[in-house]
């Protein structure tokens, strides 16, 4: 990476957020907070990296339908 100290600090706080996001780890308020953003701008960072916005477990949702 050719860039500021800055932006290679800003870079790292957003990986480290999405990653352990996408674990399940952390929620979105959560990994905003880390990357030092607001969860619209989180939310819009996700969708430029190609990744989830949301996380679903699907056997939970499997169950919670089966309840009706």
């Amino acid at each position: 990476l050719q860039c500021s100290p800055n932006e290679f600090s800003h870079e790292l706080r957003l990986a480290a957020a999405v990653q352990w996001y996408s674990q399940g780890r952390i929620s979105q308020e959560w990994a905003a907070k880390i990357a030092g953003m607001d969860r619209t701008e989180f939310l819009l960072a996700l969708a430029r990296m190609g990744k989830d916005s949301f996380q679903v477990d699907f056997e939970d949702l499997d169950r919670e339908l089966a309840r009706g």
